[in-house]
C-alpha cells in the first residue's frame, strides 16, 4: 500500500492541479485508537462551514488543523475567531486549496461546505487521500458525480456522511422504520415541501474578481468563464453551474425524508417530470423560485416535491414532510389523520437507531471506529437521495414554456398530482398575484430513467443525458467511475 505524500500525491495526478489519483488499490489512513486525536479540516467558511467549525470546536479530543477557503478575507477572519476560541488548545492553519491539507499525513478528516460544485471532487479527492469526509447536502452537483463519489467511499473505505442532519434524528429514523413495517398501511405517497421566504437577487455586472479571491479555485470543476457579484458569496445556489436550486438546497433535507420513507429496496425513479418558474423577481437567476416535482418508483410508489420561495403577505413557510398511504390515511405535521377524518391524532413510534452525538459527533463517531455504516447518511443514502432532486430538475431544465393556468399541470391521470399542483397554483394566483394568462410556466417533460445504468432512456433521452454529468473545467475533472 503507497504511502501519502506530495510527491505520489501529485505525481498520480494527470497534471499540477488535476484530479488526483492514489497509487494502490486503497489509500493510507491513520488508524485511530478511542483516545487518539481526530484531526479535521474544515473547507469552505463562510457560510454553512462556521456551523461545521462550532460543530467540531469543543468535541473532545478534536483538532481542527486546518482551515480551507480560496477567500483570503473569510480565512483570515475566521481564522482569528477560532485562535480566540480555542486559547492555544491547538494550532490551525488556514490554506486556499484542499489539496495542501490533504497532504497531511496525520490530517484523518476533511469537512465539505463548498459551493455545490465542489462536493462531490471534493469527497472523491479525501476519500483517495485516505480521509474520512463529511460533505454538506447535496453530495453531488449531477447525477453522474454522485455515483462516483459513492464508488470512491467504496473503494477506500472511508466514512462518507452526507450533511442531512435528519438522519441524526433517531425520531426520524423511528418514524421510518414504523412506516417501513407498515404501521399505518402503505405508503403511496412520500410528499417533501422546501417552502421559505426569499427575494430576488437583481443583476450584477460581469467585473474582474476582487483581489482577495481565488478565482480559479473558487470555480474549481465548474465552468464558469466571467465573474459577477452574485456568485459569491450565496447567491451561487441560483444558477445551474455552481447550485441546484432549492429542490437540492434547502429541499435536499425534504429530499432525503421523503426518500427514506420509500421501500428500503427502491433505489432511483422511474421517471420523473416537474413543472414551475421563477415569477416576479426578473432578476438575473435562473432556477426555479416555485416547483412541483412528481417522481414515480417501480414499487409504484411517488414522491411529490413543492418549491415556493416568492413571498408575500400571508406568506406560510413549510419547511417539512407529509406521508399519505393507500388506504387515505395520512401523516401531515406529527398527526395521523385516518381515511375520510379531520381529527389527528399525534404520532408515537418508538425511536429508532441512530449513531449518536448529532451529526458532527457521529461522523466522529464513525471515524474513530473506521466504520462507514455508523454514518447518519451514508454515501449510498446521499446518492439515490440527491439523484431523486436531479433527475426531477432535469425534467424543469428540459421544460417548455406555456400560460400560466390551471391548464399547465400535465399529470396524466394523476389526480392527486394534480389536486397537490392546483393547491401550489392557487397560492401562486392568489397570494402573489401571479396573472393567469398573463404569465408562463416551464412544464418540463416527463423523463423515464434507468437506475441500473443511471441513464435516461425514451423519447428526450438524447437531450436528458446531456445532463447526466457535468462538463469539468481543465485541472478539476470528476474521473469515471471505474477510474476513481
Amino acid at each position: 500500500m503507497s504511502k501519502v505524500t506530495r510527491r505520489n500525491f501529485l505525481k498520480c495526478s494527470t497534471a499540477a492541479g488535476a484530479t488526483a489519483l492514489i497509487c494502490g488499490t486503497a489509500a493510507t489512513r491513520r488508524v485511530l485508537g478511542a483516545n487518539d486525536r481526530l484531526r479535521i479540516a474544515v473547507v469552505g467558511i463562510n457560510g454553512r462551514g462556521s456551523g461545521h467549525i462550532g460543530g467540531y470546536v469543543d468535541q473532545p479530543n478534536v483538532e481542527i488543523a486546518y482551515l480551507v477557503d480560496p477567500d483570503q478575507n473569510v480565512l483570515d477572519r475566521r481564522l482569528k475567531a477560532l485562535e480566540e476560541k480555542v486559547q492555544g488548545r491547538f494550532t490551525c492553519q488556514g490554506v486556499t486549496d484542499v489539496r495542501k491539507a490533504l497532504e497531511d499525513k496525520n490530517l484523518d478528516a476533511i469537512s465539505v461546505a463548498a459551493p455545490n460544485h465542489w462536493h462531490s471532487l471534493m469527497t472523491i479527492w479525501g476519500a483517495q487521500a485516505g480521509k474520512h469526509v463529511y460533505v454538506e447536502k447535496p453530495m453531488s452537483h449531477d447525477i453522474a458525480e454522485g455515483r462516483v463519489a459513492w464508488e470512491a467511499q467504496k473503494k477506500y473505505k472511508v466514512v462518507v456522511q452526507h450533511g442531512t442532519q435528519s438522519r441524526s434524528s433517531a425520531s426520524n429514523a423511528g418514524l421510518h422504520q414504523a412506516i417501513h413495517e407498515g404501521k399505518f398501511g402503505k405508503l403511496k405517497i412520500s410528499y417533501g415541501y422546501a417552502c421559505k421566504a426569499r427575494n430576488g437577487i437583481g443583476f450584477k455586472e460581469p467585473s474582474d474578481p476582487p483581489s482577495n479571491l481565488d478565482w480559479n479555485l473558487w470555480r474549481g470543476p465548474a465552468v464558469i468563464d466571467q465573474f459577477h457579484g452574485n456568485l459569491v458569496h450565496y447567491n451561487w445556489h441560483w444558477f445551474w453551474a455552481t447550485g441546484n436550486g432549492e429542490l437540492n438546497n434547502q429541499g435536499t433535507h425534504q429530499l432525503d425524508m421523503a426518500f427514506w420513507a420509500l421501500d428500503p429496496e427502491v433505489t432511483h425513479p422511474l421517471r420523473a417530470m416537474a413543472i414551475g418558474g421563477r415569477f416576479q423577481w426578473n432578476d438575473q437567476g435562473e432556477t426555479p423560485n416555485t416547483l412541483f416535482g412528481i417522481a414515480e418508483y417501480p414499487n409504484g410508489q411517488y414522491v411529490f416535491f413543492n418549491v415556493r420561495n416568492v413571498n408575500y403577505k400571508g406568506y406560510e413557510s413549510q419547511v417539512e414532510n407529509e406521508y399519505y398511504f393507500e388506504d387515505g390515511g395520512k401523516i401531515v405535521r406529527g398527526q395521523y389523520y385516518a381515511k375520510g377524518s379531520d381529527k389527528g391524532e399525534k404520532v408515537s413510534v418508538p425511536a429508532g437507531k441512530v449513531t449518536p452525538g448529532g451529526n458532527f459527533g457521529s461522523f466522529i463517531a464513525a471515524c474513530r471506529a473506521g466504520d462507514p455504516e455508523m454514518a447518519n447518511g451514508t454515501a449510498a443514502q446521499a446518492h439515490h437521495s440527491c439523484a431523486l432532486g436531479h433527475v426531477i430538475n432535469n425534467s424543469y431544465r428540459l421544460g417548455k414554456k406555456v400560460p400560466f393556468n390551471a391548464k399547465a399541470g400535465r399529470f396524466g391521470d394523476n389526480a392527486t398530482a394534480y389536486e397537490h399542483f392546483m393547491k401550489l397554483h392557487a397560492l401562486m394566483r392568489d397570494g402573489v398575484g401571479v396573472p393567469e394568462d398573463n404569465a408562463e410556466y416551464v412544464v418540463g417533460p416527463w423523463l423515464t430513467f434507468d437506475g441500473q445504468t443511471e441513464r435516461f432512456t425514451g423519447e428526450f433521452a438524447a437531450e436528458a443525458n446531456k445532463l447526466v454529468k457535468d462538463a469539468n473545467r481543465p485541472g478539476f475533472e470528476v474521473p469515471a467511475a471505474d477510474k476513481v
